[in-house]
């Protein structure tokens, strides 16, 4: 009997130093930790399936523990934004205010396509409060036209055509992304069934894309020059 109960008190003492020792072991808990978890899951699954809960389980902890450091899953998804245009490139050293710009935009855009879910949440109506991440970019877009001699209403204009582009082109191009269970010949097969009287044009569009894939311009790059270009001749 003396024997069990020693057995059994060893027991408690051994399981009570291993929950100590992995609780110690485990980082601790932070705001930070829960925006990169939650990136990890948005990467995976998307923001609209991403939970509270899922996010704790990922980590290892009650989802009410979260709510020591996120007010909610609204206050999680502007944290979200924030860290993704945190990440933008907005300081360029050298070069003049085109090459400036264009550095922004080309990191901006690399971003939005390693994170799927960023784009369409930071267009998204109401999804999310105000960025002041967002904000400063913005910022930092206006100061640099306006340094480079556009008017007020020139660098309106230009900003409203350089963000658009980014974010809008992401979308564009995340929309046309094809799924990896799509069968290899899926668009060729499609192609043919159409009508070449009607949709001749479209279907040299395509196999443009077929001939040449990578001819050497990116599409999101090109649109981006035209609209410095344009820029350039109005100032």
């Amino acid at each position: 009997m003396t024997y069990r109960v020693s057995i059994d008190i060893r027991c408690k003492f051994v399981n009570v130093a291993v929950h100590e020792t992995s609780r110690k072991s485990r980082p601790a808990l932070s705001r930070a930790r829960i925006i990169d978890a939650a990136i990890v899951l948005a990467d995976a699954g998307g923001v609209r399936a991403l939970s509270m809960r899922q996010i704790g389980d990922h980590l290892d902890v009650q989802a009410m523990s979260l709510y020591n450091y996120v007010d909610g899953k609204d206050d999680l998804l502007g944290a979200l934004v924030d860290r993704i245009f945190d990440e933008i490139q907005l300081e360029v050293e050298g070069g003049d205010w085109r090459s400036s710009l264009r550095t922004t935009a080309l990191s901006a855009h690399d971003l939005f396509l390693e994170h799927p879910w960023a784009s369409e949440l930071v267009l998204t109506p109401g999804s999310v409060g105000v960025s002041y991440a967002r904000l400063r970019y913005i910022n930092s877009i206006l100061e640099r036209l306006r340094a480079a001699g556009f008017s007020p209403q020139g660098a309106s204009h230009g900003y409203h055509a350089l963000d658009s582009h980014t974010l809008g082109y992401t979308i564009w191009e995340l929309g046309h992304r094809v799924s990896p269970d799509t069968p290899d010949d899926f668009v060729e097969k499609f192609l043919e069934q159409l009508d070449k009287t009607t949709y001749g044009f479209l279907i040299e569009h395509a196999q443009v894309h077929f001939d040449d894939p990578d001819d050497g311009v990116d599409d999101f790059t090109f649109g981006l020059d035209l609209i410095l270009e344009g820029l350039a001749k109005l100032l």
